[in-house]
């Protein structure tokens, strides 16, 4: 059964960092695209930042490029969100997501494309709270 969990959630003042998890079990990240997501109250789901496993290509949204970092760490089947220069506008409930590579074209569609769907594998949500 493929499984994703997220961690590392929590509060954090803005200008501040944290740094997401996502462990996947049942399956390696070989050959999947993977992507972080969030949404905020009242907002749609948006995609953050998407990487394909196989050769790491990256796609990031344009709030939070050059403060947002996605990694994979092969040997441990997670994946990371690094989030620096944090922002009140950055709260939300961040969700890991995966899908084979075969399912998507790119890192950018699967950003696009998943943040309205639930196809792939998808982890429970944590929330992250930037505030004063």
């Amino acid at each position: 059964q493929l499984q994703l969990v997220e961690s590392g959630g929590g509060l954090a003042q803005p200008g501040g960092s944290l740094r997401l998890s996502c462990a996947a079990s049942g399956f390696t990240l070989d050959y999947y695209y993977i992507g972080w997501f969030r949404q905020a109250p009242g907002k749609e789901r948006e995609g953050v930042s998407c990487m394909i496993t196989t050769d790491g290509t990256t796609y990031y949204a344009d709030s939070v490029k050059g403060r947002f970092t996605i990694s994979r760490d092969n040997i441990k089947n997670i994946v990371y969100l690094q989030m620096d220069s944090l922002k009140s506008e950055d709260t939300a409930v961040y969700y890991c997501a995966a899908v084979g590579i075969l399912r998507m074209p790119s890192v950018q569609t699967m950003c696009g494309r998943m943040a309205s769907s639930d196809m792939g594998s998808w982890g429970q949500g944590i929330q992250v709270t930037v505030s004063s």
